[in-house]
């Protein structure tokens, strides 16, 4: 009725005054149209470039991510940080929406491996094995909201470096792990750090492309590693 010329006008009517004759709001009107069905959905091609990855891969990197992780509460943000270190490069939202789809978000996860191992201690036996290092925020008298990086050493807690600064970006965080280095071993050189683990978080300074190829330069990639 609303495409229907009017005789004496020769206007169409239009859907706002057909509407209005027939005290029917237009919201009523555009809920009640038919909806495309699931398999018209699926035959509709997104806008855009194609990934380089399609859903099929992401999810079997997703599936073998969860199954070599001995933890079952893991969200997509730490599926996501380890994909990039990988070099998959995808989107979070996207690692998002393909784990709501397949339903394997923590909620709807049951214990994705066998029971861990750890015997509850991360001292190690001798200096220069494993390293940690991690970043936050404090609050000074003088100068407000502050960062602070440090390395610490897991055989006896020693603090190897530290950095306090106001910006804490990929380069503030990779400033401690410099100086340790250079304290212990002399020198910041390529493959100076050779079979040293360090263990960081999935915080974005961490899992830059700046910080894992320096400190990957300093030992060997998978070797000098984020844990």
């Amino acid at each position: 009725m609303s495409q229907t010329n009017s005789p004496s006008a020769e206007y169409l009517y239009g859907l706002k005054r057909v509407c209005h004759a027939w005290d029917v709001s237009r919201s009523t009107y555009y809920s009640r149209q038919k909806k495309p069905t699931e398999a018209e959905n699926s035959k509709r091609k997104k806008p855009g470039p194609k990934p380089e990855i399609t859903d099929s891969e992401l999810l079997s990197l997703v599936k073998a991510d969860l199954a070599a992780s001995p933890f079952k509460g893991e969200g997509h943000r730490k599926v996501h940080a380890r994909l990039k270190r990988q070099n998959a490069r995808v989107g979070r939202n996207r690692v998002l929406s393909v784990m709501r789809a397949n339903n394997l978000l923590s909620p709807h996860r049951g214990l994705q491996a066998s029971q861990d191992p750890h015997d509850g201690t991360i001292i190690t036996d001798e200096p220069n094995v494993m390293w940690c290092s991690d970043g936050t925020k404090i609050l000074t008298v003088d100068d407000g909201w502050v960062w602070v990086f440090s390395v610490e050493e897991h055989w006896n807690a020693e603090c190897l470096g530290w950095n306090v600064c106001k910006v804490g970006d990929r380069f503030a965080a990779l400033e401690p792990v410099t100086q340790a280095v250079k304290n212990v071993y002399g020198s910041t050189a390529k493959g100076v750090a050779r079979g040293l683990a360090l263990r960081i978080d999935n915080g974005s300074q961490y899992t830059s492309d700046y910080f894992l190829k320096q400190i990957a330069y300093m030992g060997y990639p998978g070797q000098l590693r984020a844990g």
